[in-house]
């Protein structure tokens, strides 16, 4: 079994109300292979929601209390994304997962990288809070772009 970002199962949870649907993804929750999970709203985000970035550092940083994490209004959402994290968590270890497929840039999912905390679109090398917690729990982690 493996876990999938929600958004790219065609769930329109993303901060801006709209999927990255993507079609493998979508494949494999049609043949039972993943599960779903949007940790943003595990941890209690609405939808839409304002666009959030990792200030600091990266999702490892995060769990660490060294980064945080700010929307683009200045509220700090780290509680959120944090509690998110463990949520998803407890769903992979539940569900026996054993490898995520999770969206590439995103504050909680990406896996190579995040953007940078200021907004401007610039990315930076790092993963996001939710990744950096499977893969401190022995969860392989991938984005959908591999």
């Amino acid at each position: 079994m493996k876990i999938i970002s929600a958004c790219l199962a065609g769930c329109e949870c993303r901060y801006d109300r709209k999927s990255c649907r993507d079609e493998k993804g979508v494949g494999m929750l049609r043949a039972g292979e993943a599960i779903p999970v949007c940790p943003e709203q595990l941890g209690g985000l609405p939808t839409p929601r304002p666009p959030a970035e990792i200030v600091g550092g990266d999702g490892f940083d995060v769990l660490d209390g060294r980064a945080r994490v700010v929307d683009r209004d200045g509220n700090d959402v780290t509680e959120a994304f944090v509690n998110g994290a463990r949520e998803a968590l407890k769903i992979a270890q539940t569900a026996g997962a054993g490898r995520a497929i999770l969206k590439e840039n995103s504050p909680s999912c990406g896996s190579s990288f995040v953007y940078d905390g200021t907004f401007s679109g610039k990315k930076v090398s790092g993963v996001g809070v939710t990744a950096a917690l499977f893969i401190r729990n022995g969860i392989e982690v991938q984005s959908e772009e591999k």
